[in-house]
């Protein structure tokens, strides 16, 4: 029997008032805002942050390519669903998906914001409504907290909250404040992690190097492809660093940077460690960085066909399909039919694991096949 697929990665579009009303207090006047503006429509205008946020591709699900846009669009146009969630379960049924892994939007640009107070106090805030919303279906919705990894100390004490706040994991800034995450300072984070059975996800666009507005090089649209490197350099870094040597338990989930890449990045990981590790004084690892990849890391794709082709040079227990609702890169609503047609070497067992064993499995889901 095929399973109701999972969705491994999808989203909510923050309300207006998601984070005035659920801030702390001496936080309020200066919370995220959405504002109607001139020149991009209905936005979030952040302060400390140069550029707002449109919403215009979070309305994008759904859309034929010719009509996504990132300007001109009201906040009346997007998909109740993604702040609504009593409208949820219906649109997970318009794709046939059984229960969403979600994660935020604005939330996810609110990563790179310089001030890490401002940003704490932002995701606290987040994540009490990010609360409120899951519990309207909670055995379809499942959220990923956010944390803002200001000190390690701090971390520790996000991922706690967010555990007795219900959450499954947590999805966590791209840069941290102190030191990068290979620091042996974070230790007592991903030993937190573990204890908790919490994974950590690192989404595309919750890193610096990668934020939205960066100026690529030639044609606007060559910075798409560059979206992906966030993740990729730090999952490198956690590997290399030896932090799997340190926490053989931990899980990490890298979010939305699909995953026909993974092959490619084990051997080349493989290839710098054997031929350049000790010119380059990388620290001695007791494994292949593939190794760690394959045991460690999973990952989650859309309508990456390459993931599903080549399932067999990686760990077919670490692929994760989600449809991105709603964003611009989504499947919804026609998921099943891309399925149908991307999987179809797949076997039925195959097909299962990497459409719902595997994410249930994770997170230690109960959700109805």
């Amino acid at each position: 029997m095929i399973k109701k697929p999972i969705s491994a990665d999808s989203h909510i579009t923050e309300p207006p008032n998601c984070y005035s009303d659920y801030i702390d207090p001496k936080f309020r006047d200066r919370a995220p805002k959405m504002k109607k503006l001139a020149s991009v429509g209905d936005a979030f205008v952040i302060e400390g942050m140069s550029q707002p946020v449109p919403m215009g591709l979070v309305a994008a699900a759904g859309k034929e390519p010719s009509k996504i846009t990132t300007v001109g669009v009201a906040f009346e146009e997007l998909w109740r669903s993604g702040w609504d969630a009593k409208y949820r379960v219906a649109d997970q049924e318009k794709d046939g998906v059984a229960a969403e892994i979600i994660y935020p939007t604005v939330g996810m640009l609110l990563c790179n914001h310089p001030d890490f107070d401002y940003k704490k106090a932002c995701f606290e805030a987040y994540n009490r409504w990010l609360g409120e919303y899951c519990s309207v279906a909670p055995d379809r919705l499942f959220g990923m907290a956010q944390v803002s990894m200001r000190t390690p100390a701090d971390g520790v004490a996000e991922l706690k909250a967010a555990h007795a706040q219900g959450f499954r994991g947590v999805m966590m800034p791209g840069d941290p404040a102190v030191e990068d995450y290979d620091s042996t300072v974070y230790d007592p984070v991903f030993a937190t992690a573990v204890e908790l059975n919490m994974p950590l996800s690192f989404h595309i666009l919750t890193s610096r190097s990668t934020e939205i507005g960066a100026k690529p090089r030639g044609p606007r649209i060559n910075g798409f492809l560059s979206i992906i490197r966030g993740c990729q350099d730090i999952m490198g870094t956690l590997i290399f660093g030896g932090v799997f040597d340190r926490h053989p338990n931990l899980k990490v989930v890298c979010v939305e940077a699909d995953a026909g890449w993974v092959p490619h990045y084990m051997y080349r990981m493989d290839h710098a460690y054997k031929r350049h590790r000790y010119w380059m004084k990388a620290p001695p690892l007791k494994r292949l960085p593939s190794e760690y990849f394959a045991e460690h890391i999973y990952v989650t794709f859309q309508d990456d066909w390459v993931a599903f082709k080549t399932k067999d040079l990686c760990n077919v227990r670490r692929l994760m399909w989600a449809n991105d609702f709603p964003h611009s890169d989504s499947t919804w609503p026609w998921s099943q039919q891309m399925l149908a047609e991307h999987a179809s070497s797949l076997s039925e067992q195959e097909r299962n694991w990497i459409c719902h064993d595997n994410v249930a499995e994770l997170y230690g889901l109960k959700v109805a096949a």
